[in-house]
């Protein structure tokens, strides 16, 4: 993009330094206990969004990319295989594998999908260098912070053309693999240049059904992971490659605005302000949902009796629903708003095992023009920063009924519980037979009590790596 923006006249030009600053010193006494408990939280989410994309045709190509391509062992996992590889492999296929199933977390504010980027580079990482679970933890952080905050920074404008996971995400893996690399300050300014240069993502994909979703996972992943070990080795790169003339913004966005990169750095924590997903779709779906849920349920509506839903939502969800108007799809379904509400009219609820049937369900495939979207004025000016859910729906009857949700299912004020998370992490894991059920005891402990570990290994152990072979054999 290359619109004139004001905003970048007055930027102090130290914004990318200053940041680099912050991920290079952050220390694990520097973390707040809650931001700590919430990041443990979003890995033992992440790790059962990543465990889902286990037999998932486009997974088992990067899997077999990863085999063909890296080591035949090494001292990273591969989750839904169970291999082990070097760590940019492992990093790639683990990334690739989180986001498919469209049930990692999202940060609002950035519209940015932190887990799916920062955890499988850290783990990878420290796997591979012994680091300790407070390192892991302390790494996690940093690659949140960076990564909501380059998000921030690119604004609006960035998303309407650019899957901001993909490209803010370069840095946030670049940031928690620097942490654990324990680049300097210099050194971690070089890892941003040489991920920002490679930042990448383009919303084009939904129009043909495409994989690239998770290929930008998975190059964002790795690409930060490879920034940050080059950069250990003395591998330069540009300084500004947020703000400077020639730098992301300016070839990305025509709305930035330097100032987010560095809003109040280790005061305000954007690990708290990441919201988990309860619906298995696109987040532009989730508000719409929650208020369809919330006028079906208590006048028991079923699908017959509905006439037509309107979707009240911000610009950001017609750019990336609108071009899905008859999915072709599983994964493309998850991006249809009339898809996803048919499903909640149907089934009052969108997970795995809903849209695994949707391509067939043809109920609820009968509210593919029954659904519409409008732009609503309240809804857009309040978007990025907060989600609101607004539906207006016509019975058969003649009636019009609506629904509203200021704060959807899984945002931080409105967030899943400790017994949540963890039903939605086991229940994804055994979905995709990724884990025996007789394994799952032990996996949720180590994910839980990830932080207290000296020496971050496998959390699928050897023995764990046998019973899944014996279960696949039958």
């Amino acid at each position: 993009m290359t619109d004139h923006n004001p905003l970048m006249e007055n930027a102090a030009g130290r914004e990318s330094a200053d940041l680099a600053r912050f991920a290079a010193a952050l220390s694990y006494n520097d973390i707040p206990a809650p931001v700590i408990d919430r990041t443990v939280e979003l890995f033992v989410d992440w790790a059962g969004s990543a465990l889902s994309g286990k037999g998932q045709r486009a997974i088992g190509i990067l899997e077999k990319f990863a085999s063909t391509m890296g080591p035949e062992s090494g001292p990273a996992e591969v989750l839904t295989s169970r291999a082990t590889t070097s760590p940019v492999f492992a990093a790639m296929v683990n990334a690739g594998a989180s986001h498919i199933s469209e049930q990692d977390d999202v940060h609002n504010g950035s519209v940015f999908h932190p887990a799916t980027i920062v955890f499988p580079a850290a783990l990878a990482t420290a796997q591979a260098l012994g680091a300790s679970g407070r390192d892991l933890i302390t790494a996690c952080v940093a690659g949140y912070e960076v990564g909501i905050r380059v998000g921030e920074f690119l604004g609006r404008s960035h998303y309407k053309v650019f899957h901001t996971t993909g490209t803010a995400g370069t840095l946030a893996s670049a940031a928690a693999t620097g942490r654990l690399l324990e680049l300097d300050e210099e050194q971690m300014l070089h890892a941003f240049g040489s991920a920002g240069t490679g930042s990448a993502g383009l919303w084009e994909f939904l129009r043909d059904a495409a994989d690239s979703k998770q290929l930008h996972t998975a190059r964002s992943s790795a690409e930060g992971l490879m920034s940050a070990y080059i950069a250990k080795d003395g591998f330069t790169g540009a300084r500004r490659i947020l703000e400077g003339k020639q730098g992301m913004a300016a070839g990305m966005s025509s709305d930035a605005d330097p100032a987010k990169l560095t809003d109040r750095l280790g005061a305000r924590w954007c690990v708290l302000e990441t919201s988990f997903k309860y619906h298995a779709s696109c987040r532009h779906t989730h508000p719409a949902a929650d208020a369809l849920l919330q006028i079906i349920t208590p006048h028991n509506l079923g699908p017959g009796d509905i006439a037509s839903i309107t979707a009240h939502v911000h610009q950001g969800a017609i750019d990336v629903l609108g071009p899905v108007t008859d999915p072709q799809s599983v994964h493309q379904a998850k991006f249809s708003m009339p898809a996803t509400l048919g499903l909640i009219a149907t089934h009052r609820k969108a997970g795995l095992a809903e849209y695994g049937n949707v391509l067939s369900d043809e109920t609820a495939l009968g509210f593919l023009d029954r659904v519409t979207m409008t732009l609503d004025e309240e809804v857009d000016a309040a978007y990025p920063a907060r989600w609101i859910g607004k539906v207006s729906l016509e019975t058969v009857d003649g009636r019009t009924l609506t629904g509203r949700v200021d704060e959807p299912k899984g945002d931080p004020g409105n967030t899943l519980s400790h017994e949540e998370i963890d039903a939605k992490a086991r229940a994804l894991a055994v979905w995709a037979d990724a884990v025996a059920p007789d394994e799952l005891d032990g996996l949720m402990q180590r994910l839980w009590t990830i932080a207290e570990v000296e020496r971050v290994g496998a959390l699928l152990p050897p023995d764990l790596q046998e019973s899944a072979a014996r279960l696949a054999a039958g």
